[in-house]
């Protein structure tokens, strides 16, 4: 009987802990846009083509120059 007096106030503690967790969130944006961060990975952008030092380097005499 003598655990619900620490328990009791310790679930009181953690749940203002979560409210102002979720209140926090709520009040920087992070609820905002929901839909658009799922298809935002199915998007492929390639207007740029990639840089210099990230294209494959080509090797003389590979054999199949003629």
């Amino acid at each position: 009987m003598s655990i619900l007096y620490v328990l009791i106030p310790l679930a009181l503690v953690l749940l203002i802990v979560a409210v102002a967790a979720f209140f926090w969130a709520v009040r920087n944006g992070q609820f905002d846009d929901l839909d658009s961060p799922a298809y935002r990975i199915l998007l492929d952008d390639d207007t740029h083509p990639p840089a210099e030092k990230d294209r494959p380097q080509r090797r003389e005499g590979s054999g199949d120059d003629g």
